[in-house]
């Protein structure tokens, strides 16, 4: 695919525009595509298109809208080489990785097409027959991040498109060309107006929120971005669903088996340089295994191959832009002043943005690189004698998106999984989700909840209706 035939959608053709928007390869830090980017009065225009659309799309059986969305489904499965290569180039990711991460969205596709909410009878008497209901909101915006840019749009529009909604989809600028080759994909299959994507260089956002056109924004990013978001809805009161930052901790018990934990956590902590939401970002070690730990760690992390995400073997890719880069860097220098690095760091010179697994151990909480969310490829490892004050450790701070046990006693680890504040704790594995796992924050990681039928209700209006016998 050329650059010439990248193309928003908008009101049911794919659109160009004067304005543009240069797409950087992280693994070479060169433009490598530049696409159109979208005026307010695009943007004006793909709301104004999703609203006529959104009464004829509810009224289409469920089954029908259900039948396109997996026409969807397949469409992009005939495509998946193309959108493979795409993924790795403006994202950084290694092939592997795009290939799940193409695959997962059709599976998602395909989960949220075969999802219903009938009818439910809450309450049958002398006096009362009473409903409830779920109907469409109207218009849903959604915006995702730069990490999975494919699959987040994919989870997001399928729920929405399945209770009756119209879908307005605005990628990352920086990862906006698999959005675009959904446009073209989707096109012939859905109805104008019921898909809109619009690509933008993060100036559309609040026009999308403020709208009072637009019924719902389902957002995940960081959580000084999701505060804005509620700041600019408020007028409205939009519904929003907001899955935020998280600094995702793993308390690893004595009787843990070291080389099987070791394994995991590193592939969490890892996966995409770091960057994910749910990775895990601090380990907690018991001081008996902390130096068992701490060393399989780092052979891991000196063993893993670092490069260009189209390259044969490669598992650790680049940062997936100059700003997460120029970030890395500085907590890089943290953790070489505040711990002992034993793998990795360093940067690797040249033009992409790579940087080699690092494992830093000998460092505390009340560190930056512990404290905060560093959505990069460095994991602290901080030693712990006590459980009660490992448990308070791992609670402190703003954040509660995900968190781990590690241990081979599954009684003890249930228990101290019921005393963390997070919205997924995962035993003996980390970093695990599917379509019909309900997934969400605690505290500010965020608000409501994506999968499963408890996301399935947050696209759909409750509605009682309440008879009263004659």
């Amino acid at each position: 695919m050329t650059e010439t035939e990248y193309k928003m959608l908008i009101d049911g053709s794919l659109t160009g525009s004067d304005l543009t928007l240069d797409v950087v390869n992280p693994a070479t830090g060169n433009v490598f595509a530049t696409v159109p980017r979208a005026s307010e009065a695009d943007a004006e225009r793909a709301i104004a298109a999703a609203a006529r659309a959104q009464l004829d799309w509810a009224a289409l059986d469920v089954e029908a809208r259900a039948q396109k969305l997996l026409a969807l489904a397949d469409a992009i499965e005939s495509e998946q080489d193309l959108l493979v290569r795409t993924l790795v180039m403006e994202q950084g990711k290694p092939r592997a990785d795009a290939e799940a991460e193409i695959g997962f969205a059709t599976i998602f596709l395909r989960h949220f097409a075969d999802q219903r909410l009938p009818v439910e009878v809450l309450e049958e008497s002398e006096g009362y027959h009473i409903e409830l209901h779920h109907r469409p909101l109207g218009v849903v915006a959604g915006i995702v991040p730069w990490n999975f840019p494919f699959l987040i749009a994919a989870y997001k529009l399928a729920p929405a498109l399945i209770l009756g909604n119209t879908f307005i989809l605005k990628p990352a600028p920086t990862t906006p060309l698999t959005a675009m080759v959904l446009a073209r994909i989707a096109q012939p299959i859905l109805p104008a107006g019921v898909l809109s994507v619009l690509v933008d260089d993060n100036d559309l956002g609040p026009l999308l929120v403020a709208s009072p056109d637009v019924a719902k924004v389902s957002f995940t990013g960081s959580t000084p971005t999701g505060r804005k978001i509620m700041q600019t809805g408020a007028p409205t009161l939009k519904r929003l669903t907001l899955e935020l930052g998280g600094n995702d901790p793993g308390i690893v018990l004595p009787d843990a088996d070291i080389e099987a934990t070791a394994e995991k956590v590193f592939a969490s902590s890892f996966m995409l340089s770091g960057q994910v939401c749910i990775a895990l970002k601090r380990l907690y070690v018991h001081s008996d295994v902390y130096d068992q730990m701490c060393d399989a760690l780092a052979r891991l992390a000196e063993a893993a191959p670092v490069g260009d995400g189209l390259a044969q073997g490669t598992r650790i890719g680049p940062l997936q832009n100059k700003a997460q880069y120029e970030k890395a860097k500085g907590y890089l220098d943290v953790a070489l002043r505040d711990g002992k690095v034993i793998a990795g760091g360093e940067i690797i010179e040249g033009n992409g943005y790579f940087m080699k697994p690092t494992i830093v151990r000998d460092i505390k909480d009340g560190s930056p690189l512990v404290d905060d969310e560093q959505f990069c490829p460095i994991l602290p490892v901080i030693r712990f004698d006590d459980i009660d004050n490992v448990v308070s450790k791992a609670n402190a701070g703003e954040f509660g998106l995900g968190s781990s046990v590690w241990s081979r006693d599954i009684e003890t680890a249930r228990d101290i999984a019921a005393r963390l504040d997070s919205g997924t704790v995962w035993i003996n594995h980390a970093t695990h989700f599917a379509p019909h796992v309900p997934f969400g924050g605690a505290k500010q990681s965020g608000l409501g909840t994506e999968f499963g039928k408890e996301g399935l209700t947050e696209f759909a209006q409750r509605s009682v209706v309440s008879l009263a016998h004659a």
